[in-house]
């Protein structure tokens, strides 16, 4: 048997380690075959000499984590203890090594949390990135803070922004105004995040000179788009044939990123989703990554947070039978 104890800062500074969970020190003991007891501002770890080794591996990446300025959440705790119990400690600490920064026009962009850094990385490593999980966890903003960066780059010649226009049935036309008041209300969350990271007046400069197009799914159709940035959001409302069509349209020299909470599908009953059904299409495909944000991503205002997991406990209740009626 072997004991070691490690000392920090401050019992804060430890506690933001485990995410101010016992629950997650106690998934770290039986991940890695060890006791933990935490006191104050240090930790103390019980075992065989390399699952001490292994603890002491884990909280020191952790703590690197912690000084580049990542707020570890549950689930990044818990990659990170699995990920040291599978003997990759390396590869994790590849992650710290090689820092993840994108620079925009207007600010540097930096992940805020591990889920973030992993999906930041994808985006930037493979052609086509699905970044799936609810509202809040950065999966729309990083996509375009990629996008604004292959442009400023030269890496693209275009960043092509849709959605697709669930309400109106993709029938736009019944809408009043021109083209682009009526794509307007479907696509202002893709401008305001671009507005954060480009000058209104090279938006609006760009736009006009077809480096950045924005419009409903429905026109995607027949193209292929080459040597361009595509973003596609809300994926989650998109059929299956829409998520075909779509994908499918990938020229030479481009990159795909296509965003969704498959909690908010606004597509009739009768209709499948396009993002449920092609992951399990497209799960074992090269070249391809699908990265899933939770709860514990959401960067927002922390009572966003509350608000989903309230929802989430609402809709998996711990009794199957559901709450009895009064």
């Amino acid at each position: 048997m072997a004991t070691a104890t490690l000392h920090f800062p401050s019992a804060r500074h430890l506690s933001q380690l485990y995410a101010g969970r016992p629950e997650n020190l106690a998934a770290a003991e039986r991940l890695l075959g060890l006791t933990l007891v935490s006191r104050e501002d240090w930790l103390r770890l019980d075992g065989d000499p390399e699952r001490v080794a292994a603890g002491e591996t884990l909280f020191g990446l952790l703590n690197e984590a912690r000084t580049q300025g990542l707020a570890i959440r549950t689930p990044d705790f818990l990659r990170f203890a699995e990920g040291v119990a599978r003997g990759e400690a390396a590869a994790l600490r590849a992650l710290f090594t090689n820092p993840v920064v994108v620079a925009t026009q207007r600010k540097t962009i930096v992940p805020k949390t591990l889920g973030q850094k992993l999906y930041l990385q994808a985006i930037l490593r493979h052609p086509l990135v699905f970044g799936i999980g609810p509202a809040g966890t950065g999966k729309t903003y990083l996509a375009m803070a990629a996008a604004v960066h292959a442009l400023l780059k030269n890496q693209v010649e275009r960043i092509i922004l849709t959605r697709p226009a669930v309400e109106a049935g993709e029938a736009l036309g019944f809408l009043p105004g021109d083209l682009n008041e009526k794509i307007l209300p479907y696509l202002r969350p893709l401008y305001d995040a671009m507005g954060d990271m480009i000058d209104a007046g090279d938006v609006a400069k760009l736009t006009e000179n077809g480096v950045i197009e924005v419009a409903p799914l429905a026109y995607m159709r027949g193209r292929t788009l080459s040597r361009s940035f595509i973003i596609l959001d809300e994926a989650q409302n998109t059929t299956p044939e829409q998520m075909m069509m779509f994908l499918t349209r990938l020229g030479e020299e481009s990159r795909m990123v296509v965003t969704g909470d498959i909690t908010q599908i606004d597509l009739p009953r009768a209709k499948q989703s396009g993002l449920l059904e092609v992951q399990r299409i497209l799960r074992d495909v090269e070249g391809i990554e699908f990265h899933h944000f939770s709860a514990a991503d959401v960067v927002r205002h922390p009572l966003v947070l509350r608000i989903i997991e309230a929802y989430e406990r609402y809709q998996n209740p711990i009794n199957p039978a559901g709450p009895s009626s009064a």
